[in-house]
């Protein structure tokens, strides 16, 4: 009696190990998908080894991104500028990868002065007020160049 008890136990736990045709069919269909690499010719993007964006299947990730125009930063000594800009410029990576900013699910906010959060949030609330994705705000002590005062990063899920 024992025995088969055990038995049984062991085999539902096995069962629940074994993917349904469906989910196999899903697997390697994301194994698979395309990638797609979005870039912005930033000067860090050669350097360092990175893309603005990537896209794979239906979700894209956006890298860290600083207030940037034209090779100069914007809105020195200004946070909400900055943050402004930045959420531009995701924008516009966005579309290039089939997405919009509508179908942002997460952005991470790190700022050099905790204490300009209400201005980031003001920036950020603007443009994400309807969408409301989950978020989170932190101080650094410094981003790659002392005049930028916010980097953000995001993650769009396209339906």
């Amino acid at each position: 009696m024992f025995l088969l008890s055990k038995s049984a136990k062991i085999g539902r736990e096995c069962r629940k190990l074994v993917l349904t045709r469906e989910q196999f069919a899903e697997n390697q269909k994301t194994r698979m998908m395309k990638r797609q690499n979005i870039t912005t010719n930033a000067p860090w993007e050669k350097k360092v080894g990175y893309s603005r964006a990537v896209r794979i299947g239906k979700t894209v990730e956006v890298s860290g991104t600083v207030a940037i125009m034209d090779n100069e930063v914007v809105g020195i000594d200004d946070p909400y500028a900055q943050t402004k800009r930045i959420l531009q410029i995701i924008q516009e990576v966005l579309r290039e990868a089939g997405a919009d900013i509508h179908h942002v699910v997460r952005t991470r906010i790190y700022v050099t002065d905790i204490k300009s959060w209400e201005e980031v949030g003001r920036a950020h609330g603007e443009v994400f007020e309807d969408i409301m994705p989950a978020t989170s705000m932190v101080e650094v002590s410094q981003l790659i160049d002392p005049d930028f005062l916010v980097e953000v990063e995001a993650t769009a899920v396209i339906n």
